[in-house]
């Protein structure tokens, strides 16, 4: 895994979208693999400017997302579909059909499979970004969960739950469950890039920077699995390690 101390949230934002800038401009036909939440909303942004500042193109990129809410429509304002849209779709010029997510009204086993047919189809992921849960989860894959599942419906911890109530009304209106990329979609992608940042994201970037082998109580830990990991954390997330900025 390489390492990349930065000061803030903004460092973190500008040096991730600048990796998957370089590879939309090396590859214009690349699969992008995208998360959701919080943490990537600063490097959409950046993204975002980029695009319309030096007109970096998205006409010919395919993307994938890692998960969505079991249940909930496309066009719910709180579906990972409409976030996307929201954070990064409509603002390039990425066209329709180019673009992934899980079905979340088509639980089905059937439909778990073509979605990870679909992204052998595409010639599968060039980079994939992650963040990470407080509990080490990344995509929806909570502790527990297998280490080498494909894309398949997972029951949301809690945990994960309460963190993402701030999206909703109340917890009550927080899907259980999700459908999610299985860390062993995850991990066919040919570079991995985890971004992370705040003080609440400390244990399980301490717990993933020293994990030496994969451990499905920390499903964070298969990255150690990987030969080409980016982490990219800032101060506050790197605060229960030695790491220091660079």
């Amino acid at each position: 895994m390489k390492i990349i101390s930065v000061k803030d949230n903004q460092e973190m934002s500008t040096k991730a979208a600048e990796i998957i800038r370089k590879l939309v401009v090396s590859k214009p036909d690349a699969v992008l693999g995208l998360a959701t939440g919080g943490t990537p909303e600063g490097t959409y942004q950046e993204l975002v400017n980029d695009h319309q500042a030096n007109g970096t193109s998205y006409q010919s990129i395919h993307t994938v997302n890692l998960d969505e809410y079991a249940g909930i429509d496309p066009q719910d304002p709180n579906s990972y579909n409409s976030y996307m849209k929201q954070h990064f779709f409509d603002h390039v010029d990425i066209p329709d059909g180019r673009y992934f997510l899980p079905n979340g009204l088509d639980t089905s086993d059937e439909a778990c499979a073509r979605y990870d047919a679909l992204i052998e189809s595409l010639g599968g992921v060039d980079l994939q970004l992650l963040g990470i849960g407080r509990n080490g989860h990344i995509g929806f894959n909570e502790p527990g969960s297998s280490l080498t599942l494909g894309t398949h419906v997972v029951k949301l911890t809690e945990s994960t739950r309460h963190a993402n109530a701030r999206y909703f009304g109340s917890i009550k209106d927080v899907p259980t469950e999700a459908v999610t990329m299985g860390i062993g979609t995850i991990l066919k992608s040919r570079q991995i890039l985890l971004i992370a940042s705040g003080e609440e994201k400390a244990d399980a970037v301490g717990k993933l920077v020293l994990a030496s082998r994969a451990d499905s109580s920390f499903p964070a830990s298969a990255l150690t699995q990987h030969k080409n990991v980016i982490i990219i954390a800032d101060e506050a997330a790197l605060s229960q390690t030695k790491v220091s900025k660079d």
